[in-house]
């Protein structure tokens, strides 16, 4: 799969590394690199850019306010060396949210997710079927029964879902809000704009993320005192 891709960072070396990065893996092909958004809005506007990888904090307009009035089709992978504007990030609808200094083995994570999307969205996979306690997908064609039991997390991105069991994933064009109203809400919790959790599959959950195995998974400010009431509250087992 070929993916065409820029790079928007005000810092030289920041692009620089991630082009390093881009040049190890096969396929990835460099469309421009651009030290503001502002720079970068030509390209998108006239070139189809697969993918734009996105620093947040620079001057003037920064990443996350350009998100905001961004209207492509590229898909952003964030890379920025502040933890902080991780849940806000994934409201966005990013890809991914890599860390600075990008270590190979995690761009190559990233590259896998946007690999991933586009494959899924390629398979014509948009239909799904709701029954009590499993649902069908269609995809390449054909209909797919799948058990809620082994739906660990859906995520939300653009027009599309994408439904996460053990092994396998598939996506269906339908929004967040439509899957979650349709789903049995003692198993499945939304809890941020973008993702929607079966609960028996929760591993751990640290500060404003979810853990299902190794998948993190954003806690939205907005979801999260409520998921705690509904979810937490009545299993946890405190010190008297």
């Amino acid at each position: 799969m070929i993916l065409k891709y820029i790079i928007i960072d005000d810092e030289p070396l920041a692009r620089e590394g991630v082009k390093i990065q881009a040049d190890k893996i096969p396929k990835l092909i460099c469309e421009g690199s651009f030290s503001s958004p502002m720079e970068a809005n030509d390209i998108l506007l006239n070139k189809d850019i697969d993918l734009m990888f996105l620093d947040i904090e620079m001057p003037g307009l920064n990443g996350l306010e350009f998100l905001k009035s961004f209207n492509f089709d590229t898909l952003v992978i964030l890379t920025t060396a502040y933890p902080q504007y991780a849940l806000e990030a994934f409201e966005l609808d990013v890809i991914d949210y890599v860390m600075k200094p990008i270590r190979f083995e995690r761009f190559i994570k990233a590259i896998n997710k946007v690999k991933d999307f586009k494959m899924l969205k390629s398979a014509d996979s948009n239909d799904v079927d709701f029954k009590e306690d499993y649902i069908y997908i269609k995809s390449e064609r054909k209909y797919i029964k799948l058990y809620l039991k082994d739906i660990r997390f859906i995520k939300g991105l653009k027009d599309y879902v994408i439904i996460h069991t053990q092994n396998e994933k598939f996506m269906t064009a339908m929004n967040v809000k439509t899957v979650h109203n349709k789903l049995n809400k003692d198993i499945f919790a939304r809890v941020s704009k973008s993702y929607i959790i079966n609960v028996n599959h929760i591993t751990s959950i640290e500060n404003d993320m979810i853990w299902i195995d190794t998948e993190d998974i954003p806690l939205g400010n907005t979801y999260k005192s409520n998921f705690i009431e509904t979810y937490i509250k009545d299993k946890l087992i405190e010190r008297n």
